[in-house]
């Protein structure tokens, strides 16, 4: 049996050095979670970042499982519209991402985001793991020291089940482009983020 196995590699070494070399393994990849208002925007702006390789709507933070949005909307099942987001931690780190979130929200707002106002719309960075929890504080930490001077009431939780949201809301923006365009500048958000970041606004 061991021959068999040691010529097996053999062959399937060989093989691999012929169509180019040995296959490598694929790049690790990391997730992570966010509220932020309207998950069609968080989502968006989430895909534009370098180093970002998906994002996808859904629900978390309450304890219906399954939930639709409709019962979401009703506002009575405590969960937050949220974004996980899958990205390359070679190319950006969690606490990258964290810091370019904040960009993207107002972080001074507790009852909403922009036109979009009750629980469901509340931002929150929702954390995995102790590591995650000690970039998000130390992210956190810097802007209210610095540009939001102790105002920002976005919270750090503990991460929970994600329940992925009805397929007419995954890459919303992409397939609706005039109705995204419409809601977005009707909602006011790009205003607000430059009346809260200025210079420093997430890019759209």
């Amino acid at each position: 049996m061991k021959k068999l196995s040691f010529a097996a590699a053999l062959v399937t070494l060989c093989f691999g050095l012929l169509v180019g070399g040995p296959v490598s393994a694929a790049p690790a990849t990391e997730t992570a979670m966010f509220a932020g208002g309207c998950f069609w925007c968080v989502e968006h702006d989430m895909q534009s970042i370098p180093g970002v390789i998906s994002a996808e709507s859904g629900y978390t933070g309450g304890k219906e499982p399954n939930p639709t949005y409709e019962l979401v909307s009703s506002e009575t099942t405590g969960h937050f519209e949220s974004v996980k987001v899958t990205f390359d931690p070679s190319k950006i780190t969690y606490g990258q991402l964290v810091d370019r979130f904040w960009r993207l929200i107002d972080p001074t707002d507790g009852g909403g985001q922009f036109c979009d106002r009750g629980p469901s719309y509340r931002t929150a960075v929702f954390v995995k793991d102790a590591a995650q929890r000690r970039a998000a504080e130390d992210s956190l930490a810097r802007i209210q020291a610095g540009p939001l001077k102790g105002r920002a009431v976005t919270p750090i939780r503990d991460a929970g089940p994600f329940w992925r949201a009805e397929g007419y809301h995954q890459d919303y923006a992409e397939k609706n482009p005039l109705r995204y365009s419409v809601y977005r500048q009707g909602c006011g958000r790009d205003a607000r983020l430059r009346a809260v970041w200025g210079a420093a606004a997430g890019s759209r």
